[in-house]
């Protein structure tokens, strides 16, 4: 991180209703200038709606939000200038190339020819797809295209970028390139916001993460903070069938344990010294009739702070 404080966006309260059901749930947050912050849940968690509040897409119920010092109520035209938005669907015309796509958009942008011209080939270059940009995207593969998509989004140079699900349905190298462009735009000073249900990119790619599920903010940290909720514990995970509430109270009784949680046939126990306590866990399964297929001992990572968290598996 570059160690810049001033917080550039700033989101205070922010509810979004549809009838009686609250998509964002009084949801607050500040992210600083320079940072990667990331709106870690399942589908269907409110962070795409959070994101579309935010880019003036949507109209919040209730709550503030400030982008730069800007209302995204009252000042939507001069946010649209800073911001560069990344859709979680790609937005780009198959028909059309790479650079007949950027061509288009730039000039939406209302970028002069050649400063077009200089824009589009930087952006191909940080791409990877110098060499295929006058091949029609009907022959690109999901991840290329979605390479493109991001380069649509930072031709106007935007200070902030908003990307939802940068990385849904991409190729390992794919992956890797938006990886590696992420880190570059921030080693350079932009500021990014991104949604994801992929451990992965929270882990390799945010300096804090905002935890989501249902619509409210549930934890906010850093990685490492965040995994301090979980603690020195050892989580086990069993995976079995026939799973009984005796079986339950029987492993809860045990000193050690700390947390058990169940989501179908997926029992984790958050507990200390697991692998001293494995073979009375063992025990306790068989005698209660439980049918274990697997059972495995891991430390804590994102996936077991958030069945933590939540009582329930990280839902794809």
């Amino acid at each position: 991180m570059n160690g810049v404080e001033q917080n550039i966006i700033r989101v205070e309260h922010l509810v979004k209703r549809y009838n009686n059901i609250a998509a964002v749930n009084d949801v607050s947050f500040e992210i600083k200038k320079g940072e990667i912050f990331g709106l870690l849940g399942p589908n269907g968690a409110g962070k795409s709606t959070i994101i579309s509040i935010l880019c003036g897409l949507l109209e919040p119920t209730s709550g503030r939000g400030i982008i730069d010092g800007f209302d995204i109520q009252k000042n939507a035209f001069e946010i649209k200038k800073i911001i560069g938005v990344v859709p979680q669907e790609i937005s780009l015309y198959s028909t059309l190339t790479a650079r007949e796509n950027l061509d288009f958009y730039a000039k939406v942008y209302g970028l002069p020819r050649r400063l077009r011209e200089q824009r589009i080939a930087e952006l191909l270059k940080m791409s990877g797809l110098t060499l295929r940009a006058d091949e029609s995207l009907q022959s690109y593969s999901g991840g290329m295209k979605r390479r493109i998509n991001i380069a649509v989004a930072l031709l106007h140079k935007p200070r902030i970028l908003f990307m939802d699900e940068p990385t849904a349905g991409v190729d390992p190298q794919s992956r890797k390139r938006i990886y590696d462009t992420i880190l570059e735009l921030n080693s350079k000073g932009m500021t990014v916001l991104l949604t994801t249900h992929q451990l992965e990119d929270a882990e390799k790619l945010c300096h804090r993460i905002a935890i989501v599920d249902n619509g409210k903010l549930i934890a906010l940290d850093t990685l490492e903070g965040l995994m301090k909720l979980v603690g020195e514990s050892d989580i086990v995970r069993i995976e079995a069938r026939d799973i009984t509430q005796n079986t339950i109270t029987s492993l809860e009784k045990i000193n050690n344990v700390q947390k058990i949680s169940v989501d179908g046939e997926t029992m984790t126990v958050q507990l200390l010294k697991g692998r001293e306590m494995l073979a009375r866990i063992i025990d306790i399964l068989t005698d209660s009739g439980t049918k274990v297929d697997s059972i495995q001992i891991k430390e804590p990572d994102l996936e077991t702070l958030f069945l933590h968290l939540t009582g329930t598996k990280l839902r794809r």
